[in-house]
């Protein structure tokens, strides 16, 4: 795989960081690398990519399992919407699990996390615009789910997920990108500053760098680094 994909990628990041008069340090590229080889894998390695997501547990399960020299130097999202009875994998396998949606979910990932003696980052996937098509939490659910899951010690809140409507213009997007960010500052007046709700996980190949303009700190880009899915 050559980097200039990477490349071309971390320089519109840095563009659309400019553009809204923040470090780009402070945004992340998550490679998304769903139906992609470890061997593909490997090359984003090499090409100094070392944050990466997947969106099937049982994929996820055979990939990460060819790619076990690599763990101690990379670090793994899962991005896919998870079903309670995949927490156990997801908890062992994962670095962070962006798709929280319901107290029972995170509760069952701190079990299973405090198993594995580890603690789990997790987001909150929020569907901001109530897309039925999407999942995640109603904004309205946010507060209550925060109440119950903070005080948890095997799951450390980072911060809030979600996936727009599709729309074939990235300015589609802005709306929706810009109230998951009023949300979370809504929810920071409310709990505090330690609440834990740093990282905003929005924006894809389409759409990222209005998101990042909006305040992303994390983009999950996949056809833009390796190509259409086949």
């Amino acid at each position: 795989m050559p980097c200039l994909e990477f490349q071309e990628i971390n320089r519109r990041i840095r563009a659309a960081a400019q553009r809204a008069n923040r470090s780009p340090e402070d945004i992340r590229l998550l490679a998304v690398t769903k139906t992609r080889s470890p061997d593909v894998v490997r090359s984003a390695y090499g090409c100094g990519q070392h944050l990466f997501g997947e969106n099937y547990i049982q994929e996820a399960v055979s990939k990460l399992s060819n790619l076990e020299d690599l763990r101690p130097f990379t670090r793994w999202h899962f991005i896919g919407h998870l079903q309670r009875n995949k927490a156990k994998l997801a908890a062992d396998l994962f670095d962070c699990v962006e798709t929280i949606d319901s107290i029972k979910l995170a509760r069952t990932l701190d079990r299973h996390s405090r198993a594995c003696g580890k603690v789990l980052d997790v987001l909150l996937q929020v569907n901001i615009a109530g897309d039925p098509a999407k999942s995640g939490l109603a904004p309205g659910q946010l507060p209550e789910i925060l109440e119950n899951i903070l005080d948890l010690e095997n799951i450390r809140v980072k911060g809030l997920m979600t996936i727009p409507p599709w729309s074939t213009e990235a300015e589609g997007a802005r709306r929706w990108f810009r109230a998951l960010r009023d949300l979370r500052d809504e929810m920071v007046r409310e709990f505090g500053e330690d609440c834990g709700l740093r990282e905003l996980s929005m924006g894809m190949t389409h759409d990222f760098e209005v998101a990042i303009e909006e305040g992303a700190t994390i983009v999950r880009i996949g056809t833009a680094l390796f190509g259409p899915r086949r």
